[in-house]
């Protein structure tokens, strides 16, 4: 008998029986009865939340979607802020499900981490802003200029890469928080305050006289923003990327908060101008909501329950709230925007 071979089966043996043992995500989140989401520990627009503790904001909406997704209820959620420090290594060792707070994605953290991101939900840049009395009008004339910024993230990075391009000399003043660095540049022990430009107009909102303060023109880096999960689990990546997918196609297709079950009732009916690409999303046929583990009208309960993409941008970050943001790069692919949803078959 070889002894040797033996030993070596036990041992594949034991670690099939283990890998076989071990959880996926989507069981894990169904025992537990919630999603546990990290989010950024304040950011308006993208994730905040109001004097009641109650959390919005864009990233808040696709947690409240992907919960809906496995539960059919936007409740069912837990929201675990968490800092630029904090945020990769909690959602390696389990104590998150996910990542939604604004995190960039990069070789190195798609590779290097044990992380997956698995959509872009906003696509943004790296900018600047500063005092209007300080009469800059470019990120190029901050020649040894103080920037607050946060440490630990590719915007420190960024801000370093930019500086020795252009030789500016800047002097760069670490913060572990946000609100620490926007805090210490509005009151002036900075000469700039940077991150991702939709970051500067949430930011801006905050300060005790935000129409002193511009946002300068340059956007220095590509900031593809969006969920982040663990490596390995691709059923739960793909319950997380298609979450906000079907937000992209009720959008293309006209689908909203309001109209959804006229939509719906259309498209069951077999009537004539039914979509078989809605008809395939809201459930009425086929059975593609199984294939991820879900129910099959599982995209119509998430779009009842959060609303389209548009939809999702409009009440964050839009034009008619405070950050003011346009759709610029986060407009659909139709519509000369990035957003680009694979399609529903």
């Amino acid at each position: 008998m070889n002894y040797f071979r033996l030993a070596v089966a036990g041992v594949v043996l034991t670690a099939g029986f283990a890998a076989a043992a071990q959880a996926t995500t989507l069981e894990t989140v169904k025992q537990r009865g919630k999603l546990l989401c990290g989010v950024t520990t304040g950011l308006a627009g993208f994730g905040a939340p109001n004097d009641q503790g109650q959390w919005s904001g864009l990233d808040i909406d696709l947690c409240k979607g992907v919960a809906t997704a496995v539960f059919g209820d936007p409740t069912k959620v837990e929201f675990k802020p968490l800092n630029a420090e904090q945020r990769f290594t909690a959602l390696q060792s389990g104590e998150v499900d996910m990542l939604a707070r604004n995190s960039t994605w990069t070789l190195h953290r798609d590779t290097g981490l044990g992380l997956d991101f698995v959509a872009v939900n906003f696509y943004d840049g790296q900018g600047f802003m500063v005092k209007k009395e300080l009469g800059v009008k470019s990120a190029l004339e901050l020649k040894g200029a103080t920037v607050c910024v946060q440490e630990g993230t590719s915007t420190e990075k960024n801000l370093g890469d930019f500086d020795k391009v252009n030789n500016l000399g800047m002097k760069p003043v670490k913060f572990k928080e946000n609100d620490q660095a926007r805090g210490t540049y509005d009151e002036g022990r900075c000469d700039a305050y940077t991150t991702d430009a939709s970051g500067l107009a949430a930011e801006r909102t905050a300060l005790k006289n935000p129409d002193d303060n511009i946002i300068l023109p340059e956007i220095i880096s590509k900031e593809p923003l969006g969920p982040v999960v663990r490596h390995g689990d691709n059923q739960w990546g793909d319950i997380v990327r298609w979450t906000h997918y079907v937000t992209l196609i009720a959008e293309e297709k006209g689908i909203t908060q309001a109209n959804i079950d006229d939509v719906k009732a259309k498209n069951a009916a077999g009537t004539d101008g039914a979509d078989p690409e809605v008809q395939r999303m809201l459930g009425v046929t086929d059975k593609l909501g199984e294939e991820m583990g879900l129910t099959n009208d599982w995209a119509y309960n998430v779009i009842k329950a959060v609303g389209n993409y548009g939809e999702i941008f409009d009440r964050n970050v839009g034009p008619k709230t405070p950050l003011k943001l346009e759709r610029g790069l986060n407009a659909l692919w139709s519509k000369g925007g990035l957003q680009y949803a694979p399609p529903y078959n």
